[in-house]
């Protein structure tokens, strides 16, 4: 039975979790996709870490947060609560951590050391940051370029006309590479503005492939969150961002990030 709190509707955490996988293999299969082809990633940021632990043997693997200092706390009670596991001669999956709010250069060293993909590169300076840090490890960082399409002030990400060089520049570095674009829908407009920044952002992404900047590797595709993923993955996202659709009613406060 699931441990999670219901929502308003009387759900509870699996339920949820295995309606949005339904809803991303029919919008997918609506697309003429194959929905094994979308990759859900858990936005955890508002769950407690018993539906984490729950989601965890539901089989979910994908997991992200926005700020730097919960990123950091929840992946390290989730590697405490698998060595426990394992002491008692039980099994976890690894949990490949997305950080997917703005990170700022001074937070790279630490973010990087727990991240399997940063999705929101917006700058060469956060790029230079990143490839200085990654130069004492083994593997190169894997990021995502953030594309601000809508144009909006409020948001993060390099303007739509400057991403290709941007992923030129980073696609140089030794130790940083390219996987692929990231945007957000507009704040106002409802579906039909997200269904047109989606649609822009996948032309952006298409280009830069044609162009060979970002190399065979470049695949990635991370549009869609709660309110929007069903239209993001109709326009080609191959990676959904989504939390309150799973964890529904918050269980924990955000942490604040420090200074």
């Amino acid at each position: 039975m699931s441990i999670a709190t219901q929502d308003a509707n009387g759900t509870t955490l699996r339920q949820r979790y295995e309606s949005v996988q339904a809803r991303i293999a029919a919008a997918a299969r609506r697309a003429g996709r194959r929905p094994e082809d979308v990759m859900l990633v858990v936005v955890s940021k508002s769950g407690s870490l018993d539906q984490v632990r729950e989601l965890m043997q539901l089989g979910q693997v994908d997991f992200a947060e926005n700020r730097v200092q919960q990123l950091l706390q929840r992946a390290a009670q989730v590697d405490e609560w698998r060595a426990r596991r394992a002491e008692l001669g039980g099994t976890a999956p690894a949990v490949r951590w997305h950080m997917i709010g703005s990170l700022q250069r001074n937070k790279v060293k630490k973010t990087v050391e727990v991240t399997r993909l940063v999705h929101s590169v917006d700058s060469l300076r956060l790029a230079e940051e990143i490839q200085a840090v990654a130069a004492r490890r083994e593997s190169p960082v894997e990021v995502l370029v953030e594309v601000n399409v809508s144009g909006e002030a409020s948001k993060h990400g390099v303007a739509a006309g400057a991403v290709r060089h941007l992923v030129a520049q980073v696609d140089t570095m030794v130790n940083v590479r390219p996987r692929g674009l990231m945007c957000m829908a507009p704040l106002e407009g409802g579906l039909d503005a997200a269904r047109s920044t989606f649609e822009r952002c996948r032309e952006l992404y298409e280009d830069i492939r044609q162009s060979g900047a970002g190399g065979e590797r470049f695949d990635v595709l991370s549009m869609g969150m709660s309110g929007d993923f069903e239209v993001a993955v109709e326009c080609g996202s191959n990676m959904v961002r989504v939390g309150g659709a799973v964890i529904g009613p918050p269980q924990v406060a955000e942490a604040p990030e420090d200074a």
